[in-house]
This record gives structure tokens, C-alpha cells and sequence, in this order.
């Protein structure tokens, strides 16, 4: 097992695993973009809605992130998505992002990616089959009864960076 320690520099946690330090991220919604939270334990979340026409600046948030955890990542790296609408433009954002977090297989590290999609929401239910298909990475397809209750959307609950 890896020896982890936790660093508080300047208000902002950084983990130590294997002599690396790595920064957590959290990048609040806005009317465009999700909310993503992302945590050097191993906790990717992305929930909202992600309609941005030029998400450029956006996306090199995350993959500058995801391309730095991928160097040294979590024995077991959980993905949690629920979107309520997303567009072609950012459909190439997340398919890019999964297809990094499916090459933790080839360094024997476990992944689960989770879509949250809402009852009776086929394009979203459609949107994440299309992209575990063509990646070929299962995923667990979870419906949420009633997305006001935040018991019924894990992600909807206050999350934090670890």
C-alpha cells in the first residue's frame, strides 16, 4: 500500500503519494459549464449542465489535471457523472477524458465510472452508452427517481476537495 500524506500549503491540500505532490481541483458551475470536482484520492465528479460553445479553456483545466493524476493515480480511481444536458462540443471533452481514465487498465490500476442519468432522460442514458461503447469501458448506468432530492443524486450533495 502506497504511504499517503495529506499537506496543507497556502489553504490548499496537496497529497503525497510516492514522493508527488498533487493539488485537488474543484471548478464551480456556471450557467455553462458542470461542476467537477477532482480529487488526488481518486474521486472524479462532474455534474450540471456543460453547454459551452468554445470549452477550450475549460477542458485545459481538466486535462492538464487528469494528464498530472494519470502520472501517479490512485489504486482505484471512481468517476461520477451526471449531467443534465451536454452538448457535441463537450461531448468530445468528456469522451477524451474517460478515454484516459480507461487506460488505468493498462497500468493494472481499477477504475468505475458512474452516469447519473434521470428518469426517463434517454439522450443522456443514450450519450453514456455511446461513449462506454465505443471505449469500450463499462460503466454503471444509475437512474435518479427524483433529481430535487439530494438523497436520490449522490452528487447533488455538497462535495469537497480531500
Amino acid at each position: 500500500m502506497a504511504e499517503l500524506t495529506l499537506y496543507s500549503i497556502d489553504n490548499a491540500l496537496y497529497l503525497q503519494r510516492k514522493g508527488k505532490y498533487m493539488l485537488g481541483k474543484k471548478i464551480l458551475s456556471t450557467k455553462c459549464t458542470p461542476e467537477i470536482s477532482l480529487d488526488p484520492y481518486g474521486i472524479i465528479k462532474i455534474s450540471g449542465r456543460s453547454i459551452s460553445e468554445n470549452g477550450t479553456g475549460f477542458s485545459e483545466q481538466i486535462d492538464e489535471w487528469i494528464d498530472e493524476y494519470m502520472c501517479n493515480p490512485a489504486e482505484l480511481t471512481t468517476v461520477d457523472i451526471s449531467f443534465e444536458y451536454f452538448n457535441i462540443v463537450n461531448f468530445k471533452i468528456y469522451f477524451n477524458l474517460l478515454n484516459k481514465i480507461g487506460s488505468l487498465r493498462l497500468i493494472n490500476k481499477k477504475y468505475s465510472v458512474n452516469w447519473y442519468y434521470e428518469e426517463g432522460d434517454e439522450d443522456i442514458l443514450e450519450k453514456g452508452e455511446d461513449i462506454s461503447s465505443a471505449l469500450d469501458i463499462p460503466f454503471n448506468f444509475i437512474m435518479i427517481s427524483d433529481p430535487l432530492l439530494p438523497e436520490s443524486n449522490p452528487l447533488k450533495l455538497k462535495t469537497s476537495v480531500s
